[in-house]
C-alpha cells in the first residue's frame, strides 16, 4: 500500500474516509483516471500534513477559514519553487474536495489563482536532431540505455509507457525475423504506472530496424545476466543498486532513473543544451519524424496515442497493423552516411575518457598535412588508449611462422561499468584495464 493510500484510507475508489471518498466517486464519476486518482490524493495529503487537519476536520472549516488554509497552503507550494502549473492544478484538486464536500454557492472556496502565462514553460526544452538522438544512443554506456534512448525517439512513447512495457508484448515479434516492430499500448499498463496509458486510450507504435536491433541486444545482455525471461516481467527492468538483486527482474525501470539516463548521454554526446533534453523532447522528435516525412495527419495523431475525431478509431484495428507498419517502414528516423560513421566513433571515443578530440584532430591534421579525419582519429585513440599501431601483413605473417600456431588464442572483449564486473567474473571474464571515464575493458577466452 503507498503511503498516500495508508494515509487517505484509500482502497481502489472508494475511501473509509468519508469526505475524501465523496471527492473519489466524483473522479470515478468523471473521468475514471488512475493517475488523477494517485495526484488528488497526494495534494490532498500534503495539505493535510501542512494544516495539521484530517480531511473530516478540513471540511468542518467555515469557507473563510478553509479559503486561509488552502490559500496558505499553495503559496508554500510557490514558495518552493514548484511551477504554476502544478500549483494551480493542486488548487484545482483541492476545491474540488471542498465543493464535493459542501463548499458550493456562497459556501465556495475563495483563493486566488497564480498568473499563468500562454506558452508557458517552467522548464526550458532542448529538441535533438536525428543525429544527436544516435550519438546519445552510442554514448549511452550500454545496450539497456541504447534501446531505450532509441525506443523513446523512433516510437515516440512517454515516459510512463516505455516503463510499462513487458516482455510478453514483444517477445512474439522480436523472436520472429520482423525488423519493423509492433508495440501495444493498452489501459491494462497503469497497474505499472497509472500514467501509462493517457486517457485510456489502446493504441500502437512500431520501433524501427536500428531500434529493434538495439533491443534484441538489450535482451541477449539481459539474460546473460538474469537467466530466462517471463512475459509478465518488465521489458526494461531496473538495475539501481537501491533494488535487491533478486527484485532487479520485477521491477522496472523508475520515471526519475530514465529521465537522468537521458540527460547523461546527452551530456555524453555534446550537446551543449543536455540539462534540458527529456524522455519528453525525444517524443516530441519522433512528432516532427512523423510530420517531416508527409503521413498522413490521421495516422500521425494514431501513433502519438492522441483521441481521433469521429469514428476513426476501427480503421486501425488489429486488421489494418500491417498496412500502418508499411506506413510506418518508410520513415526515416536516422541517416546512414559515412559522416555519421565517423560522428559515433567520437562519441565511442569520448565515452572511453578521450577528451577534446575534435580538437586533437585538427591539431594532428595541421602538423601532418594529408591526413583524413578518419584517421586522425584512429591514432589518436591507439595512443589515448595505448594500444600498438596496426602491423603490416608481411610483418604478422612472419610472426605467424615463428610462433606455434597451437599457442594464438581467441579472446571476445567488451567494455562495461564497474557494477557490472561481478556477474561478468562470474563468466570466466578478466579485467583487461581500467580506462580513463572509470570503464572496465574485460574479456575471456573463447572456447
Amino acid at each position: 500500500m503507498r503511503v498516500w493510500e495508508e494515509f487517505l484510507k484509500i482502497e481502489g475508489w472508494n475511501s473509509r474516509c468519508d469526505s475524501v471518498n465523496r471527492a473519489l466517486k466524483h473522479y470515478s464519476r468523471k473521468i475514471r483516471s488512475e493517475k488523477t486518482r494517485e495526484n488528488f490524493s497526494i495534494t490532498l495529503m500534503l495539505l493535510c500534513r501542512h494544516s495539521g487537519l484530517n480531511p473530516d476536520a478540513l471540511v468542518a472549516l467555515d469557507p473563510a477559514e478553509a479559503s486561509r488554509v488552502c490559500q496558505d497552503f499553495t503559496n508554500h507550494l510557490r514558495e518552493k519553487e514548484y511551477s504554476i502549473r502544478y500549483v494551480n492544478v493542486s488548487q484545482a484538486y483541492l476545491k474540488t474536495f471542498f465543493k464535493e464536500n459542501g463548499f458550493r454557492a456562497e459556501r465556495e472556496l475563495k483563493v486566488e489563482r497564480y498568473h499563468q502565462p500562454s506558452r508557458y514553460h517552467k522548464k526550458l526544452e532542448y529538441i535533438p536532431d536525428s543525429e544527436e538522438i544516435r550519438r546519445m544512443g552510442y554514448a549511452s554506456g550500454s545496450a539497456k540505455n541504447r534501446a531505450m534512448i532509441f525506443a523513446l525517439y523512433t516510437s515516440g512513447l512517454r515516459n510512463s509507457t516505455l516503463r510499462a512495457i513487458r516482455y510478453g508484448d514483444l517477445r512474439q515479434e522480436l523472436e520472429s525475423k520482423i525488423n519493423i516492430v509492433k508495440i501495444p499500448v493498452y489501459p491494462e499498463m497503469k497497474k505499472i504506472d497509472p500514467a501509462a496509458c493517457k486517457g485510456d486510450i489502446p493504441y500502437y507504435s512500431f520501433a524501427e530496424p536500428e531500434t529493434v536491433k538495439a533491443l534484441r541486444e538489450y535482451l541477449e545482455e539481459r539474460r546473460k545476466r538474469f537467466g530466462d525471461i517471463a512475459d509478465e516481467e518488465p521489458f526494461f527492468c531496473s538495475d539501481s543498486n537501491q533494488v535487491r538483486r533478486e527484485e532487479q527482474k520485477m521491477t522496472p525501470v523508475s520515471k526519475n532513473g530514465l529521465e537522468r539516463m537521458v540527460k547523461r548521454a546527452a551530456k555524453q554526446a555534446g550537446i551543449e543544451q543536455w540539462r534540458d533534453v527529456t524522455p519528453k523532447c525525444l517524443r516530441k522528435a519522433y512528432e516532427s519524424a512523423l510530420r517531416n516525412n508527409r503521413l498522413d495527419p490521421k495516422d500521425q495523431e494514431f501513433l502519438m496515442g492522441h483521441i481521433l475525431p469521429g469514428t476513426q478509431d476501427p480503421y486501425y484495428d488489429s486488421t489494418k497493423v500491417e498496412d500502418l507498419r508499411a506506413k510506418y517502414a518508410k520513415i526515416e528516423f536516422f541517416k546512414t552516411a559515412q559522416v555519421d560513421k565517423l560522428e559515433m566513433i567520437k562519441v565511442f571515443a569520448q565515452t572511453l575518457g578521450i577528451d577534446k578530440i575534435e580538437v586533437k584532430i585538427q591539431k594532428l591534421r595541421e602538423e601532418q598535412n594529408g591526413l583524413d579525419e578518419m584517421e586522425a582519429l584512429g591514432r589518436i585513440m591507439r595512443e589515448e588508449l595505448g594500444i600498438k599501431p596496426l602491423e603490416t601483413k608481411m610483418v604478422r605473417k612472419r610472426k605467424r611462422n615463428d610462433e606455434d600456431c597451437n599457442s594464438h588464442k581467441k579472446y571476445e572483449s567488451k567494455i562495461i561499468d564497474e557494477k557490472e564486473l561481478l556477474s561478468y567474473i562470474d563468466d570466466g571474464w578478466e579485467i583487461v584495464k581500467e580506462l580513463k571515464n572509470g570503464k572496465l575493458a574485460i574479456r575471456r577466452e573463447l572456447a
